[in-house]
């Protein structure tokens, strides 16, 4: 665990699978057809934070979920990728595009679509309800379920190795 921390003091980049990590895998359909999903409101909180702590912070889902969209722009991520059927190659567009260091970025990811991306992060992280794949293969496997407080918890870890925490930016919305 110790090394793993120690990794922390370095990371600059946080990409989240939306369905199952941000959220429970859940997916609630209307008698008209409208899919919906439940996010948790703590993840929210430690997703904007990150973003105004100036992180690089990215998600990339098969879904084309626009509920989803709106609600990631509204925590202030911009680098929303939805409808992505090969995982790996966006992740690789997206590190030459930020010109962003592998070593430097923590994915986490819950199921089989995540596993070739993952490894292309410094540091593949995962929920504990994550694929037996997915969690070999992680550095770091949260004690909380997807959608119920794990991007909170490795943002939460990230933040404090590296003393944004309890700064300034914490105490708004």
């Amino acid at each position: 665990m110790e090394s793993f921390l120690h990794k922390l003091k370095d990371i600059t980049t946080f990409i989240f699978d939306v369905d199952g990590v941000l959220t429970d895998g859940s997916v609630f359909i209307s008698e008209d057809g409208i899919q919906s999903r439940a996010f948790n409101i703590k993840d929210g909180y430690a997703l904007q934070l990150a973003v105004k702590c100036g992180y690089n912070v990215c998600t990339v889902s098969g879904s084309r979920s626009k509920s989803a969209v709106y609600r990631l722009n509204s925590l202030g991520i911009k680098d929303v990728y939805m409808g992505i059927h090969t995982k790996v190659e966006k992740i690789k567009l997206y590190l030459e595009e930020k010109h962003l260091s592998a070593e430097k970025v923590i994915y986490m990811g819950d199921d089989i679509p995540d596993l070739e991306a993952m490894k292309l992060a410094g540091l593949p992280v995962c929920p504990a309800d994550a694929a037996e794949e997915i969690k070999a293969i992680s550095k770091y496997i949260s004690p909380l379920p997807g959608g119920r407080g794990c991007a909170r918890d490795i943002i939460e870890k990230v933040l404090k190795i590296q003393g944004k925490w309890m700064t300034e930016e914490a105490y708004s919305w």
